[in-house]
């Protein structure tokens, strides 16, 4: 899905990359506060160098990005989950009413893939996750949308994995 929405992105003229979380060797954020250190060099950007780190250099330069993940377990993959950290997290302020330091604003869409039928992930209150990550998106970068494929399971798909 998500290359499909960067095929038409490309169709109307925009330069578009496709990243696969699982071909970086990388981790979430450690905890390090680094990215908090008011006037340190990492001061808003993650410390950790690592395959990860480049991305998030495009992404801070990216007039959008989509994002997708398979539900597993009603939420998004731990590869998923470690990135948000890594990317938003150092954009988060401590202060009252949290604020970003992101410098711009950018859109993003989150797509999400799951086997369930949509009135079982209502049954599993999935959509507080959805809601929850477009929150921090809007909150940290700019504007979120979420896209839900449902009822997944079609094996002569999956086959051609």
């Amino acid at each position: 899905m998500v290359s499909k929405v960067l095929e038409e992105a490309a169709a109307q003229g925009a330069a578009t990359e496709l990243v696969h979380r699982y071909d970086l060797d990388f981790k979430g954020c450690k905890s390090c506060f680094a990215c908090k250190m008011r006037g340190g060099k990492s001061y808003g950007k993650c410390v950790l160098n690592d395959d990860l780190a480049p991305v998030l250099e495009k992404i801070a330069k990216a007039d959008a990005l989509v994002i997708g993940s398979p539900i597993y377990f009603s939420t998004v993959t731990g590869e998923t989950r470690s990135f948000l950290e890594r990317l938003l997290f150092p954009y988060l302020t401590y202060t009252v009413l949290y604020g970003t330091l992101f410098q711009r604003k950018i859109k993003t869409g989150l797509i999400y893939t799951m086997n369930a039928p949509e009135e079982r992930s209502k049954e599993f209150v999935y959509e507080q996750i959805f809601n929850t990550n477009e929150r921090y998106m809007q909150l940290l970068l700019g504007s979120a949308e979420s896209l839900c494929a449902f009822d997944t399971c079609q094996w002569t798909i999956i086959r051609r994995w």
